[in-house]
């Protein structure tokens, strides 16, 4: 029997559009990886990317997203403890090719985490009101802007 994939609820939206840009991080840092760019050309741009959307993000989720859920949730715990790890990660030596790596496998498989995983449960939880909420809160205006100042991936 195949599953229907869940319809994310158009409150949720927004965010897994800003999942969309962060898993093209991913995909940037690892060609970047292949290609053999100087590993500090990547980490500037990973870095960027980190201070300009990926800290709005994650404070979006845990101040508004995440407590739809209890506070024990073992969902809720995992993704909390990942955006500890990756956090950590941006702040080490984030100029190596290891930190990179690690960076690139971490944000890709939190992301897929909370789209597959934490994003539907929310959904199945959350109350109207509270999605509603969440549209009201986070409506994001501004269309996402890239730093094309050095465009390694290509």
């Amino acid at each position: 029997m195949e599953r229907k994939p869940l319809k994310r609820h158009k409150a949720l939206q927004p965010l897994s559009r800003e999942h969309h840009h962060g898993l093209l991080l991913s995909w940037k840092i690892r060609m970047g990886l292949n290609k053999n760019v100087e590993a500090h050309r990547i980490g500037s741009y990973a870095l960027w990317f980190y201070k300009t959307h990926l800290i709005p993000h994650f404070e979006m989720e845990e101040q508004h997203i995440f407590p739809i859920l209890e506070s024990d949730h073992k969902l809720l715990k995992r993704a909390l403890a990942d955006h500890r790890r990756l956090g950590r990660l941006f702040a080490a030596e984030i100029e190596h090719v290891e930190t990179l790596s690690k960076i690139e496998e971490e944000l890709d498989n939190h992301i897929r985490f909370e789209e597959r995983v934490l994003f539907p449960e929310i959904q199945n939880v959350a109350t109207e009101a509270q999605l509603l909420q969440i549209e009201k809160i986070h409506r994001p205006d501004e269309k996402f802007e890239d730093n094309l100042n050095d465009e390694f991936w290509k």
